[in-house]
């Protein structure tokens, strides 16, 4: 079990650059089901433990997975028979596994798929999933933990989103490729994470047409195959940084960042007083010594992005003066907050909205993550606070973070990451090797 320390204190300055993106990267892996010929070449693949889980689902599936880490590179290759069961071991663990079902559809006719897991930050229903693909045309049955899915042929159809969910635009679309005739998605999500795996399917041969507006649009073709594809930058890792630099009254630029992905949190920054200049080779952040407050609400694209909202409230209490986040997508979004309340934070939750008061004089202390983005928000946190924080269970951060304490460090963060059972082992040892004397 590991721990990160945290000295607070020290402005981060200079560059970090970002990686590529999880919450796009994970869909691309599961398109590569669909790819009958050739190889599925990914590139700016980020080294994370949901995109390792993923590789583990697709070699079960009998896909051939290879995974140059060093370079960044995933090569997939599912010209061989596709299995069509994703066992509980490995969805129980990541809730993104999910968007393997519209591609086992499509490909073989048949799905069973265990039900779930993933960060705790709420219910998420798959409802808007299954509605899509049986519109399809999917006959979906549940049942001892799993869902199965048949069909002999999808047939595209209109399809209509209660909510522009983004796994089940993604779910639908991929099935929807290999669909026979077209199918039209509305009220679909709009995210850049879509984009990117539209443009990957349209690489391979699919006929996507809309992505990112509110319609989606695709033309059912006969086999996909593989190509060379590029994973773009992740703007939730860049708003993050973004954040951690504003908060510290820091300077930093953020390469490969793209403002365009994060318009409403640069609106909120320089509402807040920090300066925010787009650069040809990223964005730079310039804190300021007083923060003003903020009112923010979280909502799909072009919304506040809901996986911002945890660390955008460490910086709300640090502003001088009472903020406000609401929070609409998630409804247990808001755990992080206790552990804030051990360093020091003073707030109010009244039903979807968090009271924030501040500015806030954050204190060292020992907290645990409760989900990805909480995590990040803890370690933000611990950058300002006085005296040593640790933050513990970091399996949520490395779901979405690469060598993020190795990246804070290289900005003058005074931070580390250390084995508990090796300091306990050294503890022990030194209790053997010099026993208190009588």
């Amino acid at each position: 079990m590991e721990k990160i320390i945290i000295k607070g204190g020290h402005r981060l300055f200079g560059r970090v650059a970002v990686e590529g993106a999880k919450n796009a990267v994970l869909p691309l892996q599961a398109a590569g089901i669909l790819a009958s010929t050739g190889t599925l070449h990914l590139t700016n693949v980020p080294v994370l433990s949901d995109v390792l889980m993923m590789n583990e689902l697709l070699k079960f599936l009998n896909i051939r997975v290879q995974f140059n880490q060093e370079n960044h590179v995933i090569d997939l290759n599912a010209s061989q028979k596709v299995s069509s069961e994703a066992p509980f071991q490995y969805v129980s663990k990541m809730r993104a596994s999910m968007v393997v079902m519209g591609p086992l559809l499509a490909r073989t006719g048949y799905a069973k798929i265990a039900l779930p897991g993933g960060c705790a930050i709420g219910s998420r229903p798959i409802d808007l999933h299954l509605k899509g693909l049986r519109q399809l045309g999917a006959v979906i049955e549940q049942h001892d933990g799993y869902i199965e899915a048949r069909a002999d042929r999808l047939v595209g159809t209109n399809i209509y989103l209660d909510f522009p969910s983004v796994g089940a635009t993604q779910n639908i679309m991929m099935a929807a490729t290999l669909a026979e005739g077209i199918t039209t998605i509305e009220n679909c999500a709009r995210e850049p994470e879509i984009v990117d795996l539209a443009n990957a399917l349209n690489k391979m041969g699919a006929r996507v047409h809309g992505a990112g507006t509110d319609v989606i649009r695709i033309q059912g073709v006969n086999f996909l195959h593989g190509c060379d594809y590029r994973v773009m930058s992740d703007r939730i890792e860049a708003g993050t940084f973004m954040i951690a630099a504003a908060a510290t009254n820091g300077d930093v630029v953020i390469e490969n960042a793209e403002s365009k992905y994060n318009e409403p949190l640069i609106a909120k920054l320089q509402d807040m007083g920090v300066t925010v200049i787009d650069q040809d080779d990223g964005i730079r952040v310039l804190g300021t010594s007083v923060l003003l407050p903020s009112t923010v609400q979280t909502a799909p694209y072009p919304g506040f992005p809901t996986d911002l909202q945890p660390q955008m409230t460490v910086l709300q209490l640090l502003a001088n003066g009472t903020s406000m986040m609401n929070e609409t997508v998630f409804e247990k979004r808001f755990m992080h907050l206790e552990e804030l309340r051990r360093m020091n934070a003073e707030y109010q939750i009244k039903n979807s909205t968090a009271v924030l008061s501040g500015p806030t004089k954050f204190s060292g202390a020992e907290v645990a993550t409760t989900d990805l983005r909480a995590g990040a928000a803890l370690v933000i946190a611990g950058l300002v606070a006085q005296g040593i924080t640790q933050v513990r269970n970091l399996k949520y951060l490395d779901r979405g973070y690469y060598h993020l304490h190795q990246k804070l460090a290289q900005l003058g963060a005074q931070i580390d990451r250390v084995n508990i059972d090796d300091q306990i082992e050294l503890a022990s040892a030194k209790e053997v090797n010099h026993p208190e004397r009588g």
